[in-house]
């Protein structure tokens, strides 16, 4: 799609989403030859009903993303993403994901430590990005030295070449990532830890283990879920704040507000702005009838703003009653990390206004977005602040 060309687009798509809803709310493009759906219910329908809009990716999809994706959660309809979901769903239960908050508090004051008398920094750089990594990589097992290639191949992931076609790059995290994952797993066969992929391992559904590419679809998933999406929403977070002063204010004399906030920054500047699918078989979609076998990208980030689910969606409003937003999908698919991504965003939040006074936007800054239709996320942002 050619929208996505210009800069202006990549940081505020919203009024091109604006006007597709009133124009054309489902829409087929030539260019690409997949249809793009903008408007909520619809949305909420391509994302939930898997029937007739399936999960599953080829091997050879587009973006190259297929074959290390083909056997994982997100790319499985049910009943076998039933099934794995229902492996991997104790270790993200809400009590679970509790257990880790004093962890993720400790290495949040651990990274703010380092940049607390500076009085300006990078905060996707300093915070945003080390934090979901570093949490994802215990939860794993995955050695501290390689956190680094472990973001760079999920950077590489996310981002995606306007054509559509599998870059180089592409092609080369998704061997590196493989070959990784499969020397590790085999690591853990002879020598199994306290970690995730341990437990996959000796998992069983029916009496039969987990395949390997089923364990490489679980290792590229966690990866990239559990890192991209809390990091552009503790970013995306910052810059809604930033936007809004006063509510920045409001939140340090009313820290119980911020699980409220956090809902609106997920609706407002969703992480995840689409998500692909499948028609099984010919069907209706608003006016349009899309044929078997056509890619669908429903468009959440448009979804979110939808005039027809809320008032003044082009507000930041953290006293929104009934956020029913999408970001985190809708139905079978719903993000298995939400307690996860929400309890890091959450900490991170408390920690920031209450040991950066003054936290504002650089005002120099250029603020960039990550080169993604499926994320929104920012490259880097600078923000300063009152030192002691």
């Amino acid at each position: 799609m050619d929208f996505s060309a210009s800069p202006e687009y990549q940081l505020n798509p919203f009024p091109y989403y604006e006007r597709k809803r009133e124009t054309a709310p489902v829409y087929y493009d030539e260019q690409s030859g997949s249809w793009h759906v903008f408007r909520y219910d619809d949305v909420q329908r391509a994302l939930s009903e898997y029937a007739t809009f399936s999960s599953h990716m080829g091997g050879d999809d587009a973006s190259g993303t297929g074959q290390l994706f083909s056997s994982s959660l997100i790319a499985t309809d049910p009943p076998r993403h039933r099934q794995l979901r229902s492996l991997v769903t104790q270790a993200f239960t809400p009590k679970a994901v509790d257990a880790l908050a004093p962890r993720i508090a400790g290495l949040t004051d651990e990274l703010l430590e380092g940049i607390a008398d500076r009085g300006s920094a990078d905060l996707i750089k300093e915070l945003a990005y080390p934090l979901p990594v570093i949490v994802i990589s215990e939860l794993m097992g995955i050695p501290p030295q390689d956190r680094e290639r472990f973001k760079r191949w999920s950077d590489v992931i996310v981002s995606q070449t306007r054509t559509g076609s599998a870059s180089e790059n592409h092609t080369a995290a998704h061997m590196e990532m493989t070959e990784y994952f499969l020397a590790l797993i085999d690591e853990r066969r002879s020598r199994p830890g306290q970690d995730l992929i341990s437990t996959l391992l000796a998992a069983e559904i029916d009496g039969q283990k987990l395949t390997v590419p089923e364990l490489l679809g679980f290792c590229a998933l966690l990866l990239v879920a559990g890192n991209e999406t809390t990091t552009n929403l503790i970013g995306n977070a910052v810059l809604c704040l930033s936007e809004n002063p006063g509510t920045m204010d409001r939140l340090i004399r009313e820290p119980a507000l911020l699980p409220q906030t956090i809902e609106e920054v997920l609706r407002f500047r969703s992480p995840v702005q689409s998500m692909y699918r499948m028609a099984v078989a010919e069907t209706a979609l608003g006016d349009e009838v899309i044929p078997a076998g056509a890619p669908v990208v429903a468009w959440i980030g448009s979804a979110n703003r939808d005039e027809r689910q809320f008032q003044r969606p082009a507000e930041f409003d953290i006293d929104r009653g009934q956020n029913r937003h999408l970001a985190f999908g809708h139905g079978v698919h719903f993000c298995l990390g939400a307690p996860l991504a929400r309890l890091e965003a959450r900490i991170a939040l408390e920690a920031l206004l209450s040991r950066l006074p003054g936290l504002s936007l650089d005002q120099e800054a250029r603020l960039e977005r990550m080169e993604s239709t499926i994320v929104y996320g920012l490259k880097a942002l600078p923000v300063t602040w009152q030192t002691a």
